[in-house]
C-alpha cells in the first residue's frame, strides 16, 4: 500500500501541473466583471523589436497596457532609466505608455538611436515590453567611379556589376535604360540575387550604352542611380575584315568563328558551397550558368524530394525558393545546368538554424488563496535556447522572495498562494539568433460564484435538434456546476445530457418533454448562486403539399401550391424564387398565402420555382419546374416536324476540310431553327453516327473540319420547335489521307500492383484519332529526382505496360507517346506515378485511452514515420472489443469493432460502449496495400452507468388486501445494482390518483408481497432499478385487489352449454368483480374463476340531461333573461348613459378588450373581473399565440389536472389522472406542472 501512495521527485512537477490545469481559472471576457476584478498589468500593444524609422518624421514608440487599477508607465534606454521629463523633444501620450519623439521640429533621429524597453506597473505587478531597437533608415549615394566600356566577343559570357551602396534596410535593385524602361530579361539575360546582371552568352542585340542599375530605398522613398554602363559586341567576321585591311596578301591569318560551349557556372563558383537560413524564413538558392546554347537549370534535393506546396522556381528556374523552411529542409541541393554539349552542377549544403520559438508559452494564472499552480515556459530552437525568469521585470534571483514560489528550470511552481503572491512574471528564451519574451501574471483572487448568464433567459429549439443552455460563471476557487430541471427537480445525470466545462448543458436530441425550467447552481467554498432558464421545444416546419411539375401552354395561367404546417407559436414567412433568384418585378406574378400564380405565361417564365419557408428557428424549401410550350394552333394550321433535307453535296475537298451543302425539306408551318450535321466513319466504326456540328436554320452550307485517315459520310437533320426531322440520305464517302497522330493518349497513370512493379495505364486513342495505320505507343519512364536517363519501350495498340523490379513506393516520371506508320505525335507531357505499395512496417506507438463517460472514450496515438508507411497513407484503424461485462459473469462471443480515421489523425472517439465493462483495443496504420502491425493491446474500463429497466414486472395472487409482485433484473444492469425502487398509488373510479407510496427493496430480492391494501381497489405501480450512479428507466403495471365476498351475494346465470361467452349487464362502473364459470357433466362439477374491473362512467351519459323537460325549461329562462339584459343595455347606450359594466371598463381601461366602433355595425363584448379574458370571443391575443399573465388570473385549467386537461365533444371537462405513461408520477392529487393559460387557449382552438 505504501508503494501506491509514494510519488517520486521526478513526477512531482507533473502532478502539480495537473492540479493547476484543474484549478486554474479563465476570466470570462465580461466587461462588467472585468471592471470589478483587480488585475496585474498586461502589455496589449508594442512596437516591433527591430524598428527602422524614417529620419524625416516623428518617432512613435508604442506601449499600451491594461490592468486594474490602470497601470503607470516608465522607460529605459540602453539599459538605464530614460527620464522623458528632461527631454523637451519627448512626450508620452495621456493614459498610455506610447512615446512620441519630435523630429520634425528640430530633433535629430540619430540622437535617439538605441534600445528601448517599456514597463507598465500597478499595485499587483509590473509587465515589460520587448527590447525595441530604434534605428533610422539610411539611403547613401553611389560612390563615383570611372566605368570603361565592356567589349565582348559574340557568344562569350558577361557580368555587369551593380554594387549598390549599403543602406538600412537594404535597397531593391533593378536595371533600366535612359528612358526608364526595364531591360528585358530571359533565360539568357537575368539579374542575380546580388543585383548583378548576368549574360549566359552575348548577342549583337545586347549592344547599348545605357545599362543603368537603380537602387530603391523604400523607407525614405528615394531611388539612387549608378552611372550608365556601355556594352559593345564584336563578331569574328568584323574582326577578320579589320585584320585583312592591315595585312598583305601573303600574310596567313585565321580566326575561329563563334563556337558552341558547354555550361560553366557563373555563380556560385566552385563545385560546392554552404548556406545557413533561419526556421520560418524564405530560402533562396541561385545558380546562373554561361554557355552556348543557353543552358537550362534544373534543381534536385539529394536523398529526398523538394517540399510540395512550398517550393517555387523564379528567374527562369535559376532561383529555387522554399517558403517557411524548417529543420527538415536541411540537406544538399544540387543545381544542374545543361545544354546540348554537356552539363555542369553545383551542390549547396543548406543548414537550417532556428531562433527561439514557443512550445508552451506561459499563460496567466488566476488562483484563489491556498491553491497551487504552475507557470510553464518551454521553447525550442537551434541551438537550444536558454530559459531565464524575471519577476515584475527584475531577474528572479534578486527579486523579493516569495515562500509560495519555487523555480525549477522552465517551470515556476506555486504552493498555497496568498494575495501578496500576485505578480507579473517574464520568461526570456534566447539563443544566438534571437529571443522571446512573454509576460504572464499570477492573480490571487477570492471571489464567490457569479453567474453571468441573464436570469430567466428563454431558449427555443426545434424538436429533435440539440439544445444548448448557457451557464457562464466565474468565481475563485473555480465553482462546481450542477443542473436541475425545475425548482425542486433532481440533479441531471445520464448519457442523455452533456455537461461542458464552461457550464453549458447540452441536450443532444431535445424532445417535447424537454420543455420546462432548468436551474444552474454554481458553488464554491465562498458561497452558492443559482440561475433559472427556460426551454421551449417547437414543432418543426413541414411543407405538407409541395409545388409540382407543370407543363403550360403559352399565354395560359399556372399555379404552384406550397401548403405548410408549423408550430403555432412561430410566425412563418414564405418566399418564392425563380431559378434561385428573386421573382421578376412583374404584376403577372401573384403571391398568395399558400400559392404562387403566374398569369399570361410567356416563354421567359420557363424555369425552376422554389418555395422557401422561414421561421426564427428553422427553414424548409421545395421546388418544381415549369415548362412552357407553344399555344395550340388554329384548326386550319397543322404544325409538325420538318421534312428531312435532301440533295447533299461535298465540294472543295482538302486534306483537313470539306464543304457540305444541302436543300432543306418542308418546315411544316414551324420555322427551322437549326440543322444538325452527323458523320459516319466507314473505316473504323461503320454504321455508327456521331455528332459533328450544327448551324442556324437559315444556313444551308457549312465548312467541316476533318481528321486524317477517316472514310467520312455525312447526313443532316432539321430541327424546329416541334422536334427533329428524320435524317437525310447519307452523302457520298470521302477518305482523308493518313498523317502523324495529332494527340497522345489521355489519363496516363502509374500505379504499382505489387511492391516491386509499376503498372502504367492510359486511355487508347479511338480509331479516327490514330490518323493512320500501324498505331503504337512509346512508353517512357524514369525515377523522379534521380539524374537518370529515360527508359523507353514501344508497345502495340494496348492500354497497359508493367515495369518490373522497381523499388517499393518511389515516384516515377512517366510519359506515353502515340505513333503510327507515318511518325510520332507531339512530345507528351509528363505525369508522376508511384511504384507498388507494401504493407506498413511499424505500429503506432504511445496509444492512450481517455474514458469520457460510461459510453464514450477517446483514444490517442503517435503517428508512424511516413517513410515506414511504404505507400499512400489511408489513415488509422482502431480495433476494439469488449472483453467482459463487470456486472455479469457470462462471456459472450467477442465481436471486434473497427473504426477508421482518415488521413494523418492522431486521435479518435469510440462511441456506443457498454457501461461497466472491460475493453481492449489496438491501433494500426493503413495504406493502399493494407494494414500494418497492430499496436500492443490497450485495456480500459468504462465506469458504471444508470441501469436499464427491469426485464419484467408481474403482479399475481390478488387477495382482499394484498398483491404479489415478481420481477426480473435488468438485462443491462450497467453496474452493480444497489436497490430497486417501487412506487404505487391507488386509482379511483374517475381515474384520479391517490397518495404515492415509495418502497426501497434490496437488490438481491426478486419478489415482494404488498399487504394492508384496500379491497376491490386498482393500484398503479412504478418500478425501476438503481446503481450508485442513479436510477434507470421505470416500468409500470396496474392490478386490482379482489372485492369482499362477505359483503356481496353471488349472482347466478344459467347458460346454454353450446355457447362460449356471456354478456354481463347492469354492472357498476369502476368496480372490481370476481367471476366463476362452472360446468357440470358426467364426470362431476368443475369451475374456474378470474377477477376483472369495469371501466369508468362514460361522459356520454350526461347527454341524457338535455332530454329532460326541467333542463329545457331552465335553459329557455336563462336565454330570455340574457335577451332582456341586452335590450336594456342597448337602450341605455343610445341614451349616452353608463351602465356598471361600461363604468368598470372605463376604470380599468384594459387595452386587450376594446368595444367595436359604432360604424362597424356590431357590439363590443365586455367582461367583469370574474370573466376569463383569454377565452372570450372578443379578446385579442398576441401574434405569437401566448397569453400574458396579467390578461387573466383565472382559467378553466386551474380546475383540471394541470396542463393535460381536455374538453370532450359535448363540452364537458375531463381531468386526466396522469401525463405520459412513463412520466414520474405526481404526488397525491396535485398537478405535476403549473396551470398554463396557453394550453387552456389551445383546448378551444
Amino acid at each position: 500500500m505504501m508503494k501506491k501512495k509514494s510519488i517520486s521527485a521526478s513526477n512531482a512537477s507533473l502532478v502539480l501541473f495537473l492540479c493547476q490545469m484543474i484549478s486554474a481559472l479563465d476570466v470570462p471576457l465580461d466587461s462588467k466583471l472585468l471592471e470589478e476584478l483587480s488585475q496585474p498589468p498586461t502589455i496589449t500593444q508594442q512596437s516591433p523589436k527591430d524598428y527602422i524609422v524614417d529620419p524625416r518624421e516623428n518617432i512613435v514608440i508604442q506601449c499600451e497596457a491594461k490592468g486594474k487599477p490602470p497601470p503607470s508607465f516608465s522607460w529605459t534606454r540602453n539599459g538605464t532609466h530614460f527620464d522623458i521629463d528632461k527631454d523637451a523633444q519627448v512626450t508620452m501620450k495621456p493614459n498610455s505608455g506610447t512615446l512620441v519623439i519630435n523630429i520634425m521640429n528640430g530633433g535629430k533621429a540619430e540622437a535617439y538611436e538605441g534600445v528601448y524597453q517599456c514597463t507598465a506597473r500597478n499595485e499587483r505587478g509590473a509587465a515589460i515590453s520587448n527590447n525595441i531597437v530604434i534605428r533610422p533608415s539610411r539611403s547613401p549615394l553611389w560612390t563615383k567611379e570611372k566605368l570603361e566600356p565592356n567589349q565582348v566577343r559574340e557568344g562569350d559570357s558577361l557580368v555587369l556589376h551593380c554594387r549598390p551602396p549599403v543602406g538600412l534596410p537594404p535597397p531593391i535593385i533593378f536595371w533600366m535604360d535612359n528612358a526608364f524602361q526595364r531591360l528585358p530579361q530571359s533565360e539568357r539575360v537575368s539579374q542575380g540575387l546580388n543585383g548583378d546582371l548576368y549574360f549566359s552568352n552575348v548577342q549583337p542585340e545586347d549592344i547599348r550604352e545605357d545599362y543603368i542599375c537603380y537602387a530603391r530605398f523604400n523607407h525614405t522613398q528615394t531611388i539612387q542611380q549608378k552611372q550608365p554602363i556601355s556594352v559593345k559586341v564584336f563578331s569574328m567576321d568584323s574582326l577578320n575584315d579589320t585584320i585583312a585591311a592591315n595585312l598583305s596578301d601573303t600574310d596567313i591569318y585565321g580566326a575561329r568563328p563563334v563556337t558552341e560551349r558547354q555550361p560553366v557556372l557563373l555563380t556560385p563558383t566552385g563545385s560546392t558551397s554552404t548556406k545557413v537560413e533561419l526556421r520560418g524564413n524564405v530560402l533562396l538558392l541561385e545558380c546562373i550558368a554561361a554557355g552556348l546554347p543557353t543552358p537550362v537549370i534544373r534543381w534536385i534535393k539529394e536523398g529526398g524530394e523538394l517540399p510540395a506546396n512550398r517550393t517555387f522556381f523564379e528567374n527562369f528556374k535559376k532561383t529555387l525558393k522554399i517558403i517557411d523552411v524548417s529543420e527538415a529542409d536541411s540537406g544538399n541541393y544540387k543545381c544542374i545546368a545543361r545544354n546540348t554539349l554537356g552539363s555542369a552542377h553545383h551542390v549547396i549544403s543548406v543548414t537550417v538554424k532556428a531562433a527561439p520559438y514557443w512550445i508552451t508559452a506561459p499563460r496567466n494564472l488566476v488562483l484563489s488563496p491556498g491553491e497551487d499552480g504552475t507557470l510553464i515556459c518551454r521553447a525550442n530552437g537551434n541551438p537550444k535556447p536558454s530559459i531565464s525568469w524575471l519577476a515584475n521585470g527584475v531577474p528572479i534571483a534578486i527579486a523579493p522572495e516569495d515562500p509560495s514560489r519555487k523555480v525549477d528550470g522552465d517551470t515556476i511552481i506555486f504552493s498555497h498562494v496568498q494575495e501578496r503572491s500576485s505578480a507579473v512574471y517574464q520568461c526570456n528564451a534566447s539563443n544566438e539568433y534571437g529571443y522571446l519574451l512573454a509576460n504572464a501574471f499570477v492573480n490571487v483572487l477570492a471571489e464567490p460564484p457569479r453567474i453571468l448568464t441573464p436570469a430567466n433567459k428563454l431558449y427555443q429549439v426545434i424538436a429533435d435538434s440539440p439544445a444548448l443552455l448557457d451557464c457562464a460563471y466565474f468565481g475563485s476557487p473555480k465553482p462546481e456546476i450542477e443542473w436541475f430541471k425545475g425548482v425542486k427537480g433532481s440533479i441531471l445525470r445520464g448519457s442523455e445530457y452533456i455537461f461542458h466545462d464552461n457550464g453549458t448543458l447540452e441536450i443532444p436530441v431535445a424532445q417535447k418533454d424537454s420543455t420546462g425550467a432548468y436551474t444552474c447552481v454554481a458553488r464554491n467554498k465562498l458561497g452558492k448562486i443559482q440561475n433559472e432558464v427556460q426551454l421551449e421545444i417547437k414543432d418543426p416546419t413541414v411543407i405538407i403539399k409541395q409545388p409540382e411539375y407543370k407543363v403550360i401552354q403559352r399565354y395560359g395561367q399556372v399555379s404552384f401550391e406550397c401548403i405548410i404546417k408549423h408550430d403555432s407559436t412561430l410566425l412563418p414567412t414564405v418566399i418564392w424564387l425563380k431559378d434561385n433568384d428573386e421573382l421578376p418585378d412583374d404584376e403577372r406574378f401573384l403571391v398568395g398565402k399558400d400559392n404562387l400564380t403566374i398569369m399570361n405565361v410567356t416563354d421567359k417564365d420557363d424555369g425552376t420555382y422554389t418555395c422557401i419557408v422561414n421561421t426564427t428557428l428553422d427553414s424548409v424549401s421545395a421546388s418544381a419546374v415549369l415548362t412552357v410550350v407553344a399555344a395550340p394552333p388554329t384548326p386550319a394550321i397543322i404544325y409538325a416536324r420538318p421534312n428531312p433535307p435532301f440533295d447533299l453535296e461535298l465540294t472543295g475537298q482538302l486534306e483537313r476540310s470539306v464543304e457540305l451543302s444541302w436543300i432543306p425539306g418542308d418546315e411544316n408551318n414551324s420555322p427551322i431553327t437549326n440543322f444538325v450535321i452527323e458523320y459516319e466513319d466507314g473505316l473504323h466504326e461503320p454504321g455508327v453516327w456521331h455528332y459533328q456540328t450544327e448551324v442556324p436554320g437559315t444556313q444551308t452550307t457549312v465548312q467541316l473540319k476533318l481528321s486524317p485517315y477517316v472514310n467520312y459520310s455525312f447526313r443532316v437533320i432539321a430541327v424546329n420547335e416541334i422536334g427533329r426531322s428524320q435524317p437525310s440520305e447519307p452523302s457520298e464517302q470521302y477518305l482523308t489521307k493518313s498523317a502523324n497522330p495529332d494527340e497522345n493518349p489521355s489519363n496516363v497513370q502509374g500505379i504499382g500492383s505489387e511492391p516491386d512493379n509499376l503498372v502504367i495505364t492510359w486511355e487508347s486513342l479511338k480509331g479516327f484519332q490514330s490518323n493512320g495505320p500501324g498505331l503504337q505507343y512509346k512508353v517512357s519512364w524514369r525515377q523522379k529526382d534521380v539524374d537518370d536517363e529515360w527508359t523507353s519501350v514501344i508497345v502495340a495498340n494496348v492500354s497497359k505496360y508493367i515495369v518490373s523490379g522497381t523499388p517499393t513506393f518511389v515516384p516515377y516520371e512517366i510519359k506515353v507517346q502515340a505513333l503510327n506508320d507515318l511518325g510520332y505525335a507531339p512530345e507528351p507531357s509528363e505525369v508522376i506515378g508511384h511504384s507498388g505499395e507494401d504493407l506498413p512496417m511499424v505500429a503506432p506507438g504511445n496509444v492512450q485511452v481517455h474514458v469520457i463517460n460510461s459510453t464514450l472514450a477517446k483514444v490517442h496515438w503517435d503517428p508512424v514515420p511516413l517513410k515506414t508507411v511504404r505507400g499512400h497513407l489511408q489513415g488509422y484503424k482502431v480495433y476494439y472489443w469488449k472483453v467482459q461485462s463487470l456486472s455479469r459473469r457470462s462471456r459472450r462471443h467477442v465481436e471486434k469493432k473497427i473504426l477508421t480515421f482518415r488521413g494523418n489523425k492522431t486521435f479518435g472517439m469510440l462511441p456506443g460502449l457498454e457501461p461497466y465493462s472491460t475493453y481492449k483495443l489496438n491501433v494500426r496504420v493503413a495504406n493502399g496495400k493494407g494494414e500494418g502491425p497492430a499496436s500492443p493491446d490497450k485495456v480500459f474500463r468504462t465506469p458504471e452507468g444508470v441501469p436499464g429497466s427491469p426485464s419484467f414486472l408481474k403482479i399475481t395472487n390478488p387477495t382482499l388486501d394484498s398483491l404479489t409482485l415478481e420481477w426480473g433484473s435488468p438485462t443491462h444492469p450497467n453496474g452493480v445494482l444497489t436497490s430497486y425502487i417501487l412506487k404505487f398509488q391507488p386509482i379511483n373510479n374517475t381515474h384520479e390518483l391517490g397518495p404515492l407510496v415509495e418502497i426501497r427493496i434490496p437488490a438481491n430480492e426478486s419478489s415482494l408481497i404488498l399487504k394492508n391494501l384496500n379491497y376491490s381497489t386498482r393500484y398503479k405501480f412504478y418500478f425501476n432499478a438503481q446503481t450508485s450512479v442513479g436510477s434507470g428507466n421505470q416500468i409500470t403495471e396496474e392490478a386490482v385487489t379482489i372485492m369482499d365476498e362477505g359483503k356481496e351475494d353471488w349472482k347466478k346465470e344459467i347458460v346454454n352449454g353450446s355457447r362460449s361467452f356471456f354478456v354481463l349487464k347492469g354492472l357498476t362502473p369502476g368496480t372490481a368483480y370476481k367471476v366463476r364459470v362452472g360446468a357440470e357433466g358426467l364426470s362431476g362439477f368443475r369451475s374456474s374463476e378470474d377477477v376483472f374491473e369495469t371501466g369508468p362512467a362514460m361522459a356520454s351519459r350526461q347527454v341524457d340531461i338535455a332530454t329532460q323537460g326541467w333542463f329545457i325549461g331552465l335553459m329557455c329562462a336563462v336565454a330570455l333573461l340574457i335577451l332582456i339584459l341586452l335590450i336594456v343595455c342597448f337602450i341605455r347606450r343610445n341614451k349616452g348613459g353608463k351602465y356598471p359594466v361600461k363604468e368598470k371598463e372605463d376604470a380599468h381601461a384594459d387595452p386587450e378588450i376594446q368595444p367595436m366602433k359604432e360604424d362597424d355595425g356590431t357590439f363590443g363584448e365586455y367582461s367583469d373581473a370574474e370573466d376569463h379574458k383569454p377565452l372570450k370571443k372578443g379578446s385579442r391575443t398576441p401574434s405569437d399565440r401566448t397569453v400574458k399573465k396579467e390578461d387573466s388570473d383565472d382559467s378553466l385549467v386551474d380546475y383540471g389536472e394541470g396542463v393535460n386537461g381536455q374538453f370532450n365533444e359535448d363540452g364537458s371537462f375531463i381531468g386526466q389522472y396522469s401525463g405520459k405513461k412513463e412520466k414520474e408520477p405526481a404526488e397525491g392529487n396535485e398537478s405535476s406542472e403549473a396551470p398554463s393559460p396557453v394550453n387552456a387557449m389551445n383546448s378551444f382552438v
